[in-house]
C-alpha cells in the first residue's frame, strides 16, 4: 500500500497484512508514548500522522497541519518519518549516530527510516528521537526554514 484512502488509524491498521499490522501497530505505540503535548495524531497524506493543529497554528505553506511525523506501510518496507530530525542537523547527527550504537543497519532518507520487519528499528530510540522537539520549538525551527 502506498497510499491509504483510509479516514481513520483503525481503518488503516484494519487493511494492512498481519505482520504489518502488528510491526505498525507497535511502532504507533511507541510515538504516541512518547508525542509530547501540543500534537495530534491523524491521517493524512495517506498515512498516519502527528501534526500541529491548524487550530495551534494555521499559518502552514499549504493550509495543511504541520507535520512532525508519520507512520506508513509502503509497497517494500514500512516507514517512520521523522521532520524533526529532517529539519535539524543537529538531532540528526546525533539520531544517526545513536543508530549506529544500536548495531542495526539504518536505511533512511531526508526524513524517513525504512524498515522491513520490527527488528530492524530501535524502539527506544525511537521514542527517545519523538519526545525529543516540543512543539514550540518545532514551531520555531520552522519559521526560521521560512523565512
Amino acid at each position: 500500500m502506498v497510499s491509504s484512502k483510509a479516514t481513520t488509524v483503525e481503518d488503516y491498521l484494519a487493511e494492512l497484512p498481519d505482520d504489518r499490522r502488528d510491526a505498525i501497530a507497535e511502532v504507533r505505540d511507541v510515538v504516541l508514548d512518547n508525542l509530547p503535548d501540543g500534537y495530534v495524531e491523524s491521517m493524512n497524506w495517506g498515512m498516519i500522522s502527528y501534526e500541529v493543529p491548524l487550530e495551534t497554528f494555521p499559518d502552514t505553506y499549504n493550509g495543511k497541519p504541520l507535520g512532525y511525523a508519520a507512520l506508513a506501510s509502503q509497497k517494500n518496507y514500512m516507514a517512520i518519518y521523522l521532520n524533526n530530525v529532517y529539519g535539524d542537523a543537529n538531532i540528526e547527527d546525533w539520531f544517526r549516530t545513536q543508530y549506529e550504537a544500536t548495531g542495526k543497519k539504518l536505511d533512511m532518507g531526508k526524513s524517513c527510516v525504512r524498515f522491513k520487519t520490527l527488528d530492524q528499528l530501535p524502539l527506544d530510540l525511537i521514542g527517545e528521537v519523538i519526545a525529543m522537539t516540543p512543539v514550540d520549538e518545532f514551531l520555531e525551527r520552522y519559521r526560521q526554514a521560512r523565512g
